[in-house]
């Protein structure tokens, strides 16, 4: 391989770069070739594109490129089907094929994009789960094309073979009990319950009557037997979210199931043996907890015997457009609106955003728009309030600023909060080079 870049570097001493470019491009007669540069600004763009698309590279050249097929910088390789609308607003399903570019120094460079027409028009947005890419997935329910879940897929997989306790720790919103299902529904007690509770949802009381179940008379109100939750799970699966709100004295309770598979109801003195597999999750650092008096050390070595984290969503945009479609899709089908396209800005809003609240909320922000907005392109107007919230001014950062590192850091954080994550906008409002902005936020962990 190596002596293949020798010759290969060699050959291309022949040719001037640019020239070279521009013949591959015109090779790429059906498909259309689209090159951005670290700004996002179009460098190239072919005949093809201009015939599939309806724009002149005279319209386009140096112009900021549309949402649909940018390319970002944590983008490593792409493959993916898009609708994209023509200058003529003719929609057109294309399948997109993208790579980020970086300089010797691992800066971004641009990206290059290629767009190839699809035979058959799609009604799809975008697609989800059908996305022919390696890169991109429905696993049991759970879409992601990110390279990180796909390692958390291949962990789900191995756990469900074995009947070890899984911690799951992740965000709000990332879809931990999604994690929890996918286990059971791959291990060998898909056939048995699949239940779940939140351990933060109940005081302490009601909590251990409905994980362990009580007798007639074990309190005020105890009119009959209930069967609590290990009960009912026997054989299957017990998710337990929020594990890290469990009240110590339960957390005890639990340690003994845990160890001895056995439970004693609220107010019986027998024990009763039970088969459950427990998968619990949490959003909170259980050595945290633990340092801080919290959670019970044994309890927790028990727990994290699997230990799987899912990233938050900022930390995986390139799944974004995949779950917006996706959702877009499942309101589609009730018929109420039907959501085609979204328009350019509004995407880029979306695509900026830092989603706290991970994919609930990104899932909200659909519900929002389908029930406030009409017709066939979801606008900035649909969005909730606060993607359209005006900011005030922030302060220039010049190159004759002098700022310490604290103070540096707090401001490049507050551009980015202000512009809604938007890393050009950001640079921009601080007078500094994109670049630049870059480095200086990779640097700062923001």
């Amino acid at each position: 391989m190596k002596h293949l870049d020798s010759s290969l570097t060699q050959w291309l001493q022949n040719f001037e770069s640019h020239e070279l470019v521009q013949q591959m491009a015109e090779l790429c007669d059906s498909s259309a070739m689209i090159i951005v540069d670290q700004h996002h600004q179009i460098v190239l763009w072919s005949v093809a594109a201009e015939k599939l698309l309806g724009l002149k590279q005279s319209e386009v050249l140096g112009q900021s490129c549309a949402v649909e097929y940018d390319i970002s910088e944590g983008l490593k390789k792409q493959q993916q089907s898009l609708q994209l609308r023509r200058s003529d607003g003719q929609t057109i399903a294309v399948k997109q094929y993208a790579q980020a570019l970086f300089d010797s120094n691992g800066e971004f460079a641009g990206g290059l994009c290629l767009l190839q027409p699809c035979t058959a028009q799609s009604s799809a947005l975008l697609l989800s789960d059908t996305i022919e890419s390696p890169h991109s997935q429905n696993f049991q329910g759970i879409i992601s094309r990110s390279e990180q879940m796909l390692a958390v897929f291949q962990i789900i997989q191995s756990a469900a073979k074995t009947e070890a306790t899984v911690l799951v720790r992740g965000e709000s919103g990332t879809g931990k009990e999604l994690v929890a299902r996918a286990i059971h529904d791959l291990s060998s007690r898909r056939q048995q319950p699949f239940l779940a509770i939140n351990c933060a949802a109940l005081s302490s009381n009601l909590l251990e009557s409905e994980l362990f179940g009580h007798i007639r008379g074990a309190f005020s109100g105890a009119i009959k037997d209930h069967a609590g939750l290990f009960n009912q799970a026997d054989g299957g699966t017990l998710f337990l979210d929020e594990v890290a709100e469990l009240p110590l004295e339960l957390q005890a309770k639990l340690l003994r199931v845990i160890q001895e598979r056995v439970y004693t109801p609220v107010g019986d003195t027998r024990s009763y043996s039970v088969d459950v597999r427990i998968v619990a999750a949490t959003h909170r650092a259980l050595r945290e907890e633990v340092k801080a008096g919290r959670f019970r050390e044994d309890l927790m070595y028990r727990l994290r015997v699997v230990p799987i984290f899912i990233p938050p969503l900022r930390e995986r945009r390139e799944d974004i457009n995949l779950l917006l479609a996706h959702f877009i899709d499942q309101h589609n089908q009730k018929k109420l609106r039907q959501i085609e396209t979204i328009d350019p800005q509004a995407m880029r809003l979306l695509l900026d955003y830092q989603w706290k609240g991970n994919i609930r909320e990104l899932q909200n922000v659909l519900e929002y728009a389908f029930v406030v907005g009409q017709g066939p392109i979801l606008q900035i107007a649909e969005l909730p309030p606060e993607f359209r919230e005006s900011q005030g001014p922030i302060k220039e950062l010049a190159d004759s600023v002098v700022l310490s590192a604290t103070e540096e850091k707090q401001t490049i954080e507050q551009a980015l909060k202000q512009c809604n994550g938007k890393v050009t906008a950001a640079a921009k409002s601080l007078n500094m080079s994109r670049a630049t902005f870059w480095r200086k936020r990779k640097a700062y962990d923001l």
